[in-house]
């Protein structure tokens, strides 16, 4: 199996929690050579525990420096199209994690790198990995014809699990330019992408690409995209929204917001005319808890009702695997940046729908 050579850009929660780790477990698959991040203490601790010798404090240069097959982009949103669109035009492959960009021109920019480099871009959609959904995906016509469907998100922040179970390291020493450039930048993007809002709806806008981004990716995947957003509201600062999303023959409420809770109530439902398909997603943060299928159904005067836990490998490393897959392999990702552009579009839609409420 050919090996390929990552660099990873980005050293926070996700890259420690997640990213690092799998890397050393597949050591079939991938060899850890460069890491970057603005910190400088943070750098030399995970390069040290990960025994990189190539450390880099600007992406610039890691991706300068050569000898990569292919970077995961894994550092603030902000900076996500800068650092795909430099990779790329390296000749090197990228995996991007979600959202891959604030604003339609940084989508754009990245199709045409992806383009003239021949390179992948895969933006990093791992619950669409789990087995239980990919199941779900093919198990869905068992339902019949589809009346409504849920799509849930209301979770608990990700640092209040976290911290019980993983000991991150939060540095101290960014500089404190950086964080104000950070989120001029943030802004400015976002302006883009919706022009000039209120404040609250740039949040709101972040949390759709954030934390709505894997939600209605997957149902996408799983029911198409809707026609139009019929309605949508907002409160607690846009800290929680609701939308009716419509696809004609049947309409899909969705949910989501942040609270204090220490849970992870995450699901897509689905009710059909003689069936109904839940898929249970637990904190990605406890690598190995399981995604679950819940099915009810009914033939003639049967009614049956099972529980299913295809596999626990997590879907992290599912989505590893086919990264790796795609690249060695020169296929297509599942999840390419075309497929995000229609969650982006989705986001403004929405947002635009809470402009008129």
């Amino acid at each position: 199996m050919t090996k390929l050579r990552v660099g990873v850009i980005g050293l926070g929660e996700v890259a420690q929690v997640i990213h690092l780790p799998i890397i050393d477990q597949m050591t079939d698959h991938y060899e850890l050579a460069a890491i970057c991040d603005i910190s400088p203490g943070l750098l030399k601790r995970v390069g040290d525990r990960y025994r990189v010798e190539h450390r880099y404090d600007d992406f610039h240069e890691l991706i300068a420096a050569g000898g990569l097959d292919c970077v995961f982009v894994l550092n603030s949103d902000e900076y996500h199209a800068e650092c795909t669109v430099t990779a790329l035009d390296a000749g090197i492959d990228v995996l991007v994690e979600k959202p891959m960009c604030l604003s339609p021109r940084e989508a754009e920019e990245i199709i045409a790198a992806r383009d003239r480099s021949g390179r992948t871009v895969m933006v990093a959609y791992m619950r669409r990995f789990a087995p239980a959904f990919t199941e779900a995906v093919a198990r869905l016509p068992e339902l019949g014809e589809i009346r409504y469907a849920r799509v849930h998100d209301v979770i608990g922040e990700n640092r209040l699990i976290v911290d019980q179970t993983w000991n991150v390291d939060r540095p101290d020493d960014i500089p404190p330019e950086a964080a104000d450039e950070k989120w001029a930048r943030r802004s400015a993007l976002v302006k883009e992408a919706l022009g000039d809002v209120p404040q609250e709806l740039e949040w709101t806008y972040g949390l759709l690409c954030g934390l709505g981004s894997h939600d209605l990716s997957a149902m996408r995947e799983l029911l198409g995209r809707p026609q139009k957003v019929a309605a949508a509201k907002m409160w607690r600062s846009g800290g929680y929204v609701v939308a009716l999303l419509d696809y004609g023959d049947f309409v899909v409420t969705y949910e989501t917001g942040v609270d204090d809770q220490l849970r992870y109530d995450t699901y897509l439902e689905v009710y059909g005319a003689t069936g109904t398909m839940k898929v249970q997603y637990d904190t990605p943060y406890v690598r190995h808890f399981p995604t679950t299928l819940h099915l009810e159904t009914t033939t003639g005067d049967a009614y049956e009702r099972s529980v299913s836990r295809p596999h626990l490998k997590d879907p992290y490393t599912y989505e590893l695997e086919h990264f790796h897959e795609v690249v060695t392999t020169g296929g297509t990702p599942k999840t390419t940046p075309e497929d995000y552009v229609q969650d982006m579009e989705l986001f403004v839609e929405i947002i635009r729908a809470l402009e008129r409420s």
